[in-house]
C-alpha cells in the first residue's frame, strides 16, 4: 500500500486476517472532529459564536448533517467544546486545518483566552541546625 504522503506499507497476512482495517475515505462524506479549550474566566458564548461563525460560512461544510457544537467538560484548565461538522471526504484536511487557523485567529481578535496547563511551584528554605 502506499500512503498519501508516499510512504509504502506492507502488511502481512496475519496481521490482515486478524486485524481490524479502518477505510476513512469509503465514504463521501466525514465528521471532523476538534476539542476547543478556553479559559474559565471567557466568555463561552462568544467563543462558541465565534466559532459557528467560522463553520457557518465556510461553503465546504455540509448543512446536513448539521455541524454540532457542544459544552463537553469543565477541566483542569480550561473550559472545553466540541466542534463537529460534516465535510466531503476530499476536503477534510483542508477544512480541518482553515477552521483551526481561523478560530485561533477569531479567538484572539476578541480576547478568548486558550489556556495551557500550568503549575505553581513553591520553593522553601529550611534552615540546617
Amino acid at each position: 500500500m502506499r500512503t498519501p504522503d508516499n510512504r509504502e506499507i506492507t502488511v502481512p497476512n496475519g496481521q490482515i486476517y486478524g486485524g481490524t482495517i479502518v477505510n476513512v475515505t469509503a465514504r463521501d462524506t466525514r465528521r471532523i472532529d476538534l476539542l476547543f479549550g478556553i479559559g474559565y474566566e471567557d466568555d463561552y458564548r462568544k467563543a462558541r459564536d465565534l466559532v459557528w461563525e467560522v463553520i457557518s460560512t465556510d461553503e465546504r461544510i455540509l448543512k446536513d448533517p448539521e455541524p454540532v457544537i457542544m459544552f463537553m467538560e469543565l477541566a483542569d484548565s480550561s473550559v472545553n467544546f466540541a466542534v463537529r461538522p460534516w465535510v466531503k471526504t476530499s476536503d477534510y484536511w483542508t477544512v480541518r486545518a482553515d477552521i483551526l487557523e481561523k478560530v485561533k485567529l477569531a479567538f484572539d481578535n476578541n480576547n478568548i483566552s486558550i489556556p495551557f496547563p500550568q503549575r505553581d511551584v513553591h520553593l522553601y528554605q529550611v534552615s540546617s541546625t
